[in-house]
């Protein structure tokens, strides 16, 4: 998973090894699971020494720890992007849930080993990194929120709208619907799952009327 900036002071190499075990580590826990992924597998995986994963990361735990973090804020910047890039192109708020939900397609599409982890870890309960795994649930959320609020401000939206429960929602959506076209309908483009979720945003779901 590429990181979204340059480190500032000049620590590329680092951020390059980090992004190896990121990328090591997300695909075999994927393929075997976390708790038979070992340290020795994640750093072999990344061509790097054993010591160079404790060097960057104080345990497995902590490694996927900061996994879901960088991951989920990936994400987040994207569908950030996408909403701002709307304003800017003068859309309204739907256009901007449009483009926030297309984002958020493309962005499973290119990660899907990371999207696969992250949703089943929502499920989980008893794992050491739950309180950080909702923290940057929320903060993905909580892009999708911004954008009902201002569009019920302007008038767009309806104000009986619940905001909270509508964003997780939205999210949710992409996230099933991704998953399930990935592993249940692969056949299918980007575009066909984008045009399908964007006529359920749009609440023509019915066939009536075209975009």
């Amino acid at each position: 998973m590429e990181s979204s900036s340059t480190t500032p002071g000049g620590s590329t190499r680092r951020e390059a090894t980090r992004q190896k075990l990121y990328e090591a580590a997300v695909t075999l826990i994927a393929e075997q699971g976390f708790s038979a992924t070992t340290v020795d597998e994640i750093a072999e995986r990344a061509g790097v020494a054993k010591g160079t994963v404790y060097y960057n990361f104080a345990s497995k735990s902590v490694l996927f720890e900061e996994l879901l973090r960088h991951g989920v804020g990936l994400l987040t910047a994207s569908l950030r992007e996408a909403a701002e890039k709307t304003a800017r192109d003068g859309g309204s708020k739907v256009d901007a849930l449009d483009a926030m939900i297309r984002a958020g397609l493309v962005f499973i599409d290119r990660y899907p080993a990371f999207t696969q982890l992250y949703v089943a870890e929502l499920w989980r309960t008893n794992r050491a990194w739950q309180s950080t795994l909702m923290v940057v649930r929320q903060q993905a959320v909580a892009v999708v929120e911004d954008v009902l609020r201002e569009g019920i401000e302007n008038g767009e939206f309806s104000d009986e709208i619940d905001v909270p429960l509508t964003a997780s929602a939205l999210v949710g959506m992409v996230l099933v619907a991704a998953l399930d076209w990935q592993s249940f309908q692969p056949e299918r483009s980007l575009d066909d799952v984008h045009a399908a979720l964007s006529r359920l945003l749009q609440g023509r779901v019915s066939g009536r009327g075209n975009r």
